[in-house]
């Protein structure tokens, strides 16, 4: 993984409450084991046509919404099943955050462990986010916060350790790995 410092992107929204794993990417796609080549699933039910042609009102598809890599949501996004895939989908589209009020707990771990950065915000500024498709915001991973094109910060939770794995650029098992002389010398004095 690539460290997670700091983001600064134009949003892309979908303000649809409760979007779940499968409608994130379907279970039709779940067949890989690689976190590679999700993306042009991602949302695949929205995205596409009975016949696979790009339905030219859903958000994504849209022209402004290509370079965006934050991703405004309903509450209750990742909601459903345990789907690892799913965070896969959105990173591999090129999506590195989501925004929402509400994230899935299940979700946010995968995402996290993924690389991907869950912010959850308050009411009034999710509803500012929805209502402003295209804004240009930036997220800091060390600080926590959440800045609005007026220059207002908003503080998002981020528990300290998924925090340092963000910015270093590791996963749990990278942590690990990275502490095994550490590991070592602990059992040897056991």
């Amino acid at each position: 993984m690539e460290p997670f410092t700091t983001l600064r992107s134009r949003t892309v929204v979908l303000p649809a409450a409760n979007i779940d794993t499968d409608q994130i990417i379907p279970a039709r796609y779940l067949t890989t084991t690689t976190r590679t080549g999700l993306g042009g699933n991602l949302f695949a039910d929205w995205r596409y046509d009975a016949q696979g042609a790009p339905r030219a009102d859903f958000a994504l598809n849209r022209p402004e919404a290509q370079g965006c890599s934050i991703l405004v949501a309903g509450r209750n996004f990742g909601c459903g099943s345990s789907r690892e895939h799913a965070p896969w989908a959105l990173y591999d589209y090129g999506l590195r955050a989501v925004v929402s009020t509400q994230i899935a707990d299940i979700f946010r771990s995968n995402a996290l462990k993924n690389g991907f950065l869950p912010v959850v915000v308050d009411e009034p500024t999710s509803a500012w986010l929805i209502a402003h498709p295209g804004a240009d915001i930036a997220l800091d991973v060390a600080a926590g916060t959440l800045t609005l094109p007026s220059g207002a910060a908003v503080e998002f939770p981020l528990e300290a350790f998924a925090r340092h794995c963000l910015l270093h650029g590791v996963d749990e098992l990278g942590y690990l790995l990275a502490r095994g002389e550490e590991i070592t010398a602990y059992e040897r004095r056991r």
